[in-house]
């Protein structure tokens, strides 16, 4: 689905971090979303978690560098990370090119699978909260 020029596919859970979740057998992948990649701008770096490594729901994980700023991810749930994208490592451009598939970032074993049920799926609310991000971006950048 479209909201103002950003793509958000209709089978993900998304987080008000800007971060989306697909279930796979069990398995939780997880990335950013196209709002986050097109806000963000041409990202030049990410730092890649450790394998193993147990997350908590809104804590972050990770940084990430672009060209406009270097920010924090938030785990979009709780979990032991058991796999990560290390293509990344060596092409983060894969988050602006294709953040839905080549682009994702971890792969977790949830601890609270209770917690995907927090997550909000393509909506009028999520429609509504994207629309108010993007005001907010587009005020803030004419100041």
């Amino acid at each position: 689905m479209e909201i103002m020029g950003y793509q958000f596919p209709e089978d993900l859970k998304y987080d008000k971090e800007h971060g989306w979740v697909r279930e796979e057998d069990g398995i939780f992948v997880a990335g950013v979303t196209d709002f986050f990649q097109k806000t963000a701008g041409e990202i030049i770096f990410i730092e890649m978690p450790l394998v193993g490594r147990k997350i908590e729901k809104g804590q972050p994980y990770s940084s990430i560098e672009s060209g406009k700023w270097v920010g924090r991810l938030k785990a979009p749930l709780s979990g032991e990370i058991l796999e990560v994208n290390s293509e990344l490592n060596d092409f983060p451009y894969l988050l602006n090119e294709n953040p839905y598939t080549e682009g994702w970032i971890i792969k977790l074993k949830p601890t609270e699978p209770e917690e995907i049920k927090t997550l909000l799926t393509i909506g009028d609310e999520y429609k509504s909260y994207i629309e108010v991000e993007d005001k907010k971006i587009k005020d803030g950048s004419k100041k």
